[in-house]
């Protein structure tokens, strides 16, 4: 079996995640300011060691999109709890602007276990007001693994518990995110504008298509920009970089609020599963604005799996079988 290493850096605010001392992924944290506004792992890496994130802000490379700053590797956040916006603030948000977001403050590392085939780590955040006070504990765990020889996964399971009453208000920006390599977009045909729920607009770019060949198809048999505000127990997305060819899978459980998920997932390169989505991606049909009374908690868990090779619909509906059968948190 593989061995997968969990090595904790405190003073240098990261726990690094290898296979047989090969790079698969880093938990990365700020323990103060606005350049990282939560927790994220990054960069995420393919069993031949081809990170499949986009490497912008923090590691940029030659000829990707420089927009969105706040996306950054893989995170879980939300853009309207109790009126705060925690999924998009970043050192982009002018100083009179910052009332309106939140942060997520990593608190501490619970468990940091390597192991053969698969390693675990739990920490503890807080969910932060632009004051400091806190609306909510999460406990997260990561369970890494590695599947073979071409496979890599990620378990991620999220307890949020409410501190005081909390509101998420169904809106388009949540919940966990990923931002892919620039190969693994769609390719790109026109500029194209985004605006925030704080009117904030966003620009992106027609860009070079060379070599950019993603597609995204999910469990409902929906393909390319079509998956934007539909549902799906599982969304992949298919490519390949640098001759490699690459599958980027990620897994809803049924125990999910929201389940199946709505996908928030953008050819230019967010692909997000968005549990709490609902009124805005719906377009009204549908409507939940989960609450929690203090003391109460909501869990989420998700699946992302990273193939050195493509994935057809059987395998990828064996693997939400199988996840769905798992024991929960």
């Amino acid at each position: 079996m593989p061995r997968v290493e969990l090595a904790a850096d405190e003073a240098g605010r990261k726990v690094a995640v290898t296979v047989d001392g090969a790079e698969f992924t880093n938990y990365i944290w700020a323990d103060e300011g606005f350049l990282l506004a939560k927790p994220v792992l990054n960069p995420i890496c393919t069993a031949r060691g081809t990170p499949v994130t986009r490497g912008y802000p923090f590691f940029p490379r030659p000829g990707e999109r420089v927009d969105h700053p706040h996306h950054i590797g893989l995170w879980f956040n939300f853009g309207n709890v109790n009126g705060l916006d925690f999924w998009n603030n970043s050192d982009d948000i002018d100083e009179d602007q910052r009332g309106k977001y939140g942060t997520i403050r990593h608190k501490a590392i619970e468990r940091c276990e390597s192991g053969e085939g698969s390693g675990t780590l739990q920490t503890t955040s807080e969910w932060l007001t632009p004051d400091g006070a806190a609306l909510l504990k999460e406990t997260t765990t990561f369970t890494f693994s590695a599947e073979g020889a071409d496979t890599r996964s990620i378990e991620r399971v999220t307890e949020l518990e409410a501190l005081t009453d909390v509101v998420f208000k169904d809106d388009k920006e949540g919940t966990l995110g990923l931002r892919v390599a620039r190969e693994l977009e769609h390719p790109s045909e026109e500029e194209v504008e985004f605006t925030d729920a704080n009117g904030n607009a966003t620009v992106v770019s027609k860009m070079d298509n060379s070599e950019v060949v993603g597609l995204y198809r999910t469990s409902a048999g929906i393909e390319g920009d079509d998956v934007w505000g539909t549902r799906g127990t599982w969304c992949s997305l298919g490519g390949a970089i640098k001759g490699e060819d690459i599958a980027l899978s990620v897994f809803d459980h049924p125990s999910n609020p929201g389940h199946p998920t709505y996908w928030h997932a953008r050819g230019y390169g967010l692909f997000s599963a968005n549990n709490l989505g609902q009124e805005a991606l719906s377009d009204g049909k549908d409507v939940l604005n989960l609450s929690l009374s203090s003391g109460q908690s909501a869990v989420f868990r998700h699946r992302i799996t990273v193939d050195s090779t493509s994935m057809d619909d059987a395998t990828l509906n064996a693997r939400f079988d199988a996840f769905a059968s798992s024991a929960k948190m």
